[in-house]
């Protein structure tokens, strides 16, 4: 996996939120049952959302969490950014600092192309494109496949 479980499972999420109206808030503990994931890991990654401004949050009974604009808004990029922060999409695969044309690690040249393409996927790519995708073709979301989607 080349995304820590913090961001699979914000990814995970932020699609789902995609895929359901943004008028009211969906409540944490119904997300964290929907999408078989811990309530406490997901509050904590939801913060994370939050404090990016990908995500508004409300507190309450009717509370919870929305995005903060339009799924077709906000892209993948965004939200691996937010959690695992932008060195996926800019950095050496083996995390050697300075590699580059002139002091490349051995994987360079193969992660290079590879990094540019992940980029490129990430930034093109919005929530609703990979909602409407889950949706259409009825793509698991969870491990057991046992979703619905919204």
């Amino acid at each position: 996996m080349i995304f820590s479980k913090s961001c699979v499972y914000g990814l995970r999420a932020m699609i789902y939120l995609a895929s359901i109206s943004r008028e009211g808030y969906v409540s944490i503990k119904g997300l964290s049952e929907k999408l078989d994931i811990s309530f406490h890991f997901l509050t904590k990654i939801l913060q994370e959302l939050t404090g990016a401004d990908l995500l508004e949050s409300m507190k309450g009974p009717k509370g919870g969490v929305r995005l903060t604009k339009s799924g077709r808004c906000i892209t993948l990029k965004e939200v691996v950014e937010a959690i695992d922060g932008p060195a996926i999409f800019t950095e050496c695969v083996l995390g050697l600092p300075g590699c580059g044309s002139e002091k490349p690690c051995p994987m360079h040249d193969m992660w290079e192309g590879t990094r540019d393409e992940i980029n490129e996927i990430f930034t093109t790519t919005s929530l609703q494109d990979m909602s409407k995708e889950g949706k259409a073709k009825d793509l698991r979301i969870t491990p057991d496949g046992k979703f619905v989607w919204g």
